[in-house]
């Protein structure tokens, strides 16, 4: 929790992170960087109130989330983008692609949950509260979520373990 005296040095502080999760969210680069623009616009309209926030990030990133299930709610056809050109440090790009294939198959709001809880190592109580949803739902959709993804994707839970051995 890091106090930004300007909106400016926040976006420097946290804009990468930010992007990542948007694209995690949105499975597709360019629908990220909208989403993460769309964050950072809506904060700088309501900048005295970021400001004064214990912890402006998390306000963005609440932001986001609560933009991107607006957006999911109203837009029930998905966009399948042709190309991804994500770039990330993964070691294995085929892992990175089934990653993001693996996150697209789970409803909108379990997606944000492990993004959030997994991506951003977020603890219950700060998901649930920037979902808005109860730490009890926040639990629930978060160990449905992987098992549904351990359960669709082995191969993914294989990776896993191999790296944890």
């Amino acid at each position: 929790m890091q106090r930004h005296t300007s909106f400016e040095e926040l976006v420097h502080a946290t804009g990468t992170r930010m992007l990542r999760t948007a694209v995690l969210l949105c499975g597709d680069h360019q629908r990220g960087e909208d989403l993460a623009q769309s964050a950072y616009s809506v904060a700088f309209t309501k900048w005295r109130l970021v400001s004064r926030a214990d912890d402006p990030a998390a306000y963005v990133r609440t932001i986001m989330m609560r933009l991107y299930l607006r957006e999911q709610r109203r837009h029930r056809v998905r966009e399948v983008p042709l190309v991804d050109d994500m770039h990330s440090e993964v070691i294995d790009p085929s892992l990175r692609l089934s990653l993001l294939s693996a996150l697209t198959t789970l409803p909108d709001l379990d997606r944000a949950v492990v993004v959030l809880r997994f991506w951003e190592d977020l603890s219950i109580a700060q998901t649930s509260a920037q979902l808005d949803i109860t730490e009890s739902a926040c639990r629930t959709r978060s160990s449905r979520a992987l098992a549904r993804l351990r359960s669709r994707f082995p191969e993914l839970a294989q990776t896993a373990e191999d790296d944890i051995s």
